[in-house]
This record gives C-alpha cells, sequence and structure tokens, in this order.
C-alpha cells in the first residue's frame, strides 16, 4: 500500500476540538420568525448610553487605519476607573476571548482546568480548545462549592474558572470565600474570576477579585463592556493580573482585537456612570419584583435561585415544565433561555427587561402554569 493510500481523505480534527459542544447564543426572533422580546441574552433593557453611541460614530472617519493595537486610551481609562496599572490590563473581543487566552496560555494537553457545574459555557470550551482536561465540580444549591473545588486541585491543575455572580444561575460567592479558596489553591494554580456581572453588585458585595489581583501572582480578574455598559455588539473586555500572567498572555493575544470604534466607545461607557446608575438601580429593583412574582408561584412548582445578576433562574419543579413554559412564552412573544445543554433542562433564564417587560412576561407565565 502505497504513502497516498494510507492518508486521510480529509483533514482530521483533533479528538479533544470535536469533543467541544459548540456554544449555542440566545435566540433573537420566535421559532416562526417573529419578532418578540427579546430576554434571553442579559443585555441591557435600556441599550447604550447616548454619549457611547457618539463615540461609536466618530470612528467612521477612520475606517482605512488599524486600531491601536496597545489599546492605550482604554487601558489608561479603565485603569484610572478602577485604581490599576494600566500596564497589568489586558483586553480582547469581551471577556471571552481574555478566558481563551487564559487557558491558551496556562494549560495544555493533558493538564487540568477546574469550573463549576452550571458554570459559563465558555469554560469547558477553552478547556477542550487546547486539549485540556476539564474537571466539573459539583455545586451546592446551584451554587459555588468552594470545598468541591479544593477537593478537585491535583498537580495537573492548572486554572480554576469562576465566574463571580455566576451565569446562568445568578448566585453569589463572598469575599470570604473567594478569599478562602484562592488560600487553598497551590501557587501554581491560576484562579481566574470572571466578573462579567460586577457592575450589577452593591458595593457592599465586592468580592476583592481586583484587590487579589493587585497583590496575588496567580489571579486573573475578566470583565466586559456587553452587560451594564450596553455594548454587546463591541465585543470589549478585559482583564487584570500580574505583570508576568499579563505578559505571558499578551503573546497569544490578536494584535488588533477590536476595531477603533469599540475602543472610544467603551472609553466613553466608563464616563456615563448616571446610566450605570441608572441601570443598576433598575435592575435590582426589577429583579426583586420578577422573584417576588415567582415565589408567588411556588405552589405550581416554580422557585427561583437568588440572583445578584441581571438575569433570574426559575426552576420548574410542579407539573409545567421548562420546556412547555419556553415554548409557551415564545407564542405570548418572549425569547428566554431554556438550558438542556447545560445540564438545566427543568429552567430558564430569564434577563430583567424594563417594567412593561416583566409584567408582561409574569402575566403570560402565569396563563402557562395555570395560576
Amino acid at each position: 500500500m502505497t504513502d497516498d493510500l494510507q492518508k486521510p481523505a480529509a483533514p482530521v480534527a483533533k479528538d479533544w476540538i470535536m469533543a467541544i459542544a459548540p456554544y449555542v447564543p440566545g435566540k433573537s426572533k420566535a421559532d416562526d420568525g417573529r419578532e418578540v422580546v427579546k430576554l434571553s441574552s442579559n443585555e441591557n433593557p435600556f441599550g447604550t448610553a447616548e454619549p457611547v453611541r457618539a463615540a461609536f460614530r466618530s470612528a467612521a472617519d477612520c475606517l482605512e487605519r488599524y486600531p491601536d493595537s496597545a489599546a492605550v486610551e482604554l487601558r489608561e481609562a479603565i485603569a484610572q476607573r478602577h485604581g490599576l496599572d494600566p500596564a497589568r490590563i489586558i483586553y480582547g473581543t469581551g471577556s471571552d476571548e481574555v478566558l481563551h487566552m487564559a487557558a491558551g496560555t496556562f494549560a495544555g494537553a493533558g493538564d487540568e482546568i477546574i469550573f463549576m457545574r452550571y458554570g459559563f459555557s465558555v469554560y469547558p470550551i477553552a478547556t477542550r480548545r487546547v486539549g485540556a482536561v476539564p474537571v466539573e465540580v459539583a455545586d451546592k444549591d446551584y451554587a459555588t462549592d468552594v470545598d468541591a473545588i479544593l477537593a478537585h486541585v491535583t498537580d495537573r491543575t492548572r486554572l480554576v474558572f469562576l465566574a463571580n455572580p455566576n451565569n446562568p444561575t445568578g448566585t453569589y460567592t463572598p469575599r470570604a470565600e473567594i478569599a478562602r479558596l484562592h488560600a487553598g489553591l497551590p501557587p501554581h494554580v491560576l484562579l481566574v474570576l470572571d466578573q462579567a456581572y460586577s457592575e450589577y453588585l452593591d458595593a457592599e458585595d465586592d468580592d476583592g477579585g481586583l484587590e487579589l489581583a493587585r497583590t496575588a501572582p496567580n489571579v486573573l480578574v475578566t470583565r466586559t463592556f456587553s452587560k451594564i455598559f450596553g455594548l454587546a455588539a463591541g465585543r470589549v473586555g478585559w482583564g487584570y493580573a500580574s505583570a508576568d500572567v499579563i505578559d505571558a498572555m499578551h503573546r497569544i493575544r490578536q494584535p488588533f482585537s477590536f476595531p477603533i470604534a469599540s475602543s472610544r466607545a467603551a472609553v466613553a461607557a466608563l464616563e456615563a456612570q448616571d446610566f450605570v446608575e441608572k441601570s443598576r438601580a433598575h435592575n435590582s429593583e426589577w429583579r426583586a419584583w420578577f422573584e417576588t412574582e415567582i415565589g408567588a408561584l411556588g405552589n405550581k412548582g416554580l422557585r427561583a435561585v437568588p440572583s445578584k445578576a441581571n438575569f433570574s433562574l426559575v426552576l420548574f419543579e410542579g407539573e409545567t415544565s421548562a420546556e412547555t413554559a419556553y415554548k409557551g412564552l415564545m407564542d405570548a412573544g418572549y425569547i428566554v433561555r431554556w438550558l438542556p445543554g447545560q445540564d438545566l433542562p427543568n429552567a430558564l433564564r430569564i434577563t430583567i427587561g424594563t417594567p412593561e417587560d416583566m409584567k408582561g412576561l409574569v402575566a403570560a407565565l402565569r396563563r402557562i402554569v395555570g395560576a
């Protein structure tokens, strides 16, 4: 048999790549193509602050120019807002890219990366992409179990991914537990604190992640402009860690991560604090209202997992299934997130929308469950 006959008939992907379950985004339209109220992707119901839109539009006169690969203006604006060293800030197309860079820099074939069951779906993708072994740790009533994480650390562990607040459950890990987790990790393990929803927290709920990252050599904090700032389409994320960690990650970073328009918009968004405060206050009020309404449907088997994010995870533990409610809400004009692919076939993740959105959705949900 010749060498030509022994060759594969087509390119063959690596086994660990084919083991990836592709990311499935929230739907924007009903299955029949109807425009509906979108409460599936945790977007800001107020959209984007007008000065931010203006900053984005201002880049139309320089489309022929490559963006600043060092993102100096953006890094300095982030650093000024949070009291950080701009040289220790990395950036990417959403915090997703920063998470992928962390895995790609510090883990490889045969290494292990730990994350919680019901964690952000990018974690297993980033893990398998580099040939590492995903280690999924059991939750504690949908929340992070620090003891379970520490019990699964081995000599092969390279990273721990932890979202706080967590997506898709909305649960929050307090500062003391984050500190205890970090203290229990060996120095060779990078703790990645994914704070995509941190701006929705009250000041007293700060988990201390940035403070840890200022001094600890093995902590990376990631954040995004996609949520409270209303820049999901801009794809701007960032991370903060020790100089050594950031230097290593820069070696695999895309040289022109996001366009000039996105960078300008992100800088303007940091100044639009009135918009941020308005968004936070609205979310706090209507998330509490929504969870109270779900609590009133407890006799129908509904339960809301206590959330600190801009969404609530609603569990269906009675006669009405989450799938039935998902389809019924879509028929009523509301798209939410049903999560069988994340081992949550009994749950819907529902973004906190406008008052009209929430009132209409609850009324539809009451009809669906027969309340």
